[in-house]
C-alpha cells in the first residue's frame, strides 16, 4: 500500500548519514535521490523511507501525533536499532520493551530534527 514516508529535516547531510547508518541495522540501504530528498529501503518495489529538506525550504516541524513504525525482525532487532539510533545522535521516547505483552514490543525514539520513531514487532511472538 505505502510507497515511501517522507520526514522534513534541517540539515540534509546528517539526516542522510543518520538513517543511513540507523537502516543499516535492518540491512536497508540508500536507494535513490538527490541534492535534497535521499530515499531508504531495500528496492523500489517495497516501502521505503524518506528524508528531505521541505520543497518551500521553509523549517522542517515533527508532526503532533505523527510517528513513523519501522519492522524489526524482533525484540533483539528493536533494541539493536533503539541503541544504534541513540549513539547516532537521537533521544529516548520510550526504552524498548513489551507494550503489549506476547503481541507488540517496541521502543521509541526523536531523531535529530524531533521526528518520532518507533523500533517494533507486531504480531505473536
Amino acid at each position: 500500500m505505502l510507497a515511501y514516508t517522507t520526514l522534513g529535516v534541517s540539515d540534509f547531510e546528517r539526516a542522510k548519514s543518520f538513517y543511513e547508518a540507523l537502516l543499516a541495522v535492518i540491512g536497508a540501504q540508500y536507494v535513490l535521490g538527490n541534492e535534497r530528498i535521499a530515499l531508504f529501503g531495500h528496492d523500489v518495489t517495497n516501502p521505503m523511507l524518506a528524508v528531505c529538506i521541505p520543497y518551500d525550504e521553509g523549517e522542517p516541524s515533527a508532526g503532533n501525533g505523527t510517528m513513523v513504525a519501522i519492522r524489526a525482525g524482533g525484540p533483539a532487532e528493536c533494541d539493536a536499532m533503539y541503541e544504534k539510533a541513540i549513539e547516532l545522535g537521537a533521544t529516548c521516547d520510550g526504552p524498548p520493551g513489551e507494550r503489549s505483552p506476547g503481541f507488540f514490543y517496541g521502543g521509541y525514539v526523536r531523531d535529530p530534527d524531533g521526528n518520532k520513531l518507533c523500533f517494533c514487532q507486531i504480531g505473536p511472538q
